[in-house]
């Protein structure tokens, strides 16, 4: 027999939040199958466990760049994540930022952390680690496992030095608070930023 369930324990049956579900019904996602004249909404069994099986299999794809100087960089992360994913055979969104990977507010990593938090993905999928993060992306894949999300890095590579590291941080640094100083694209950036790397690579 088909039960059904109020919207509360039907989030709690798909693992997401009553928002996550209200969320659902306006985009036509996941409607109720019916509701009661005080608005209560009512939502089956098999409806549910349908949904579950297709939630949990999505994969989310990021890519990210710093500056709008590297909008080719990010169509080449967005076509290598396109073409990975397909090859896997996996049902996928990818979702792109152009910002710092010290701005943790940017809208493309909010959505990545909301599907996380509301155990909506399966899968993560990066082409390089310091593309979710500069600083703080151990977190992130620590917030991964604990909700059962398999994080894939396709390109691992070789570890960068110490000094290669701490390189690449101070770079970060100057050219996101030079950004704020002067403003991303103003003349005074650009030449403190290229001065910057002068200095590192020297």
């Amino acid at each position: 027999m088909n039960r059904f369930f109020k919207i509360g324990e039907a989030a709690k049956i798909l693992g997401v939040s009553i928002q996550t579900m209200r969320r659902w019904e306006i985009s036509g996602c996941l409607k109720p199958d019916r509701k009661s004249e005080g608005g209560t909404r009512y939502y089956s069994r098999d409806k549910l466990l349908g949904k579950k099986r297709i939630e949990t299999d999505l994969t989310l794809a990021y890519a990210r760049v710093s500056s709008h100087d590297q909008k080719k960089d990010l169509e080449r992360q967005k076509a290598l994540l396109t073409y990975y994913c397909s090859a896997k055979g996996w049902k996928y969104e990818i979702i792109s930022d152009l910002g710092s990977g010290m701005n943790y507010r940017k809208k493309g990593l909010k959505k990545v952390l909301d599907s996380i938090l509301n155990k909506e993905i399966s899968r993560l999928v990066l082409t390089h680690k310091d593309r979710l993060l500069r600083f703080g992306a151990e977190l992130i894949f620590a917030l991964c496992e604990a909700n059962h999300v398999e994080v894939v890095i396709i390109n691992q590579g070789e570890d960068c030095s110490f000094e290669e590291e701490l390189a690449k941080d101070v770079l970060e640094i100057i050219t996101v608070f030079s950004a704020r100083l002067y403003g991303a694209r103003s003349t005074q950036n650009k030449k403190l930023v290229e001065a910057a790397k002068i200095l590192i690579d020297s």
